[in-house]
């Protein structure tokens, strides 16, 4: 546990003596770190919203909107899947499955691999 004050000492790690394989892990590790940091920071903003808003008497739909299907064709779904290899390239899990998550299913990895 860390004292109120002091800062996590974190290890040091030499990257030159790194093999590619362990680095491009290393990077996959690092990306999904930063991913599930960067929803847990939006959630913490949202609920900390949420508060103020009903503090102040308004619902959050009041003020920013519905997030419910409006008359369009449809809502575009936030991506819950992602290509390691181009970060780019997501899948909201709805619809066909993309080829590149395909190709890596039959390769014999498993879904919860890519997840965001």
């Amino acid at each position: 546990m860390i004292k109120k004050g002091t800062k996590a000492r974190m290890a040091t790690v030499n990257l030159n003596k790194m093999s590619l394989k362990d680095l491009l892990a290393l990077q996959d590790d690092l990306e999904h770190a930063i991913a599930n940091a960067q929803l847990r920071e939006k959630q913490e903003v949202l609920s900390q919203m949420e508060a103020l808003a009903q503090e102040r008497g308004f619902s959050m739909n009041e003020l920013v909107g519905s997030k419910g299907r409006g008359k369009g064709k449809g809502s575009v779904s936030a991506a819950k899947y992602a290509n390691p290899d181009n970060r780019a390239e997501t899948w909201t899990g709805r619809g066909r499955k993309p080829n590149w998550l395909v190709e890596k299913l039959k390769k014999g990895a498993k879904i919860d691999d890519f997840t965001i």
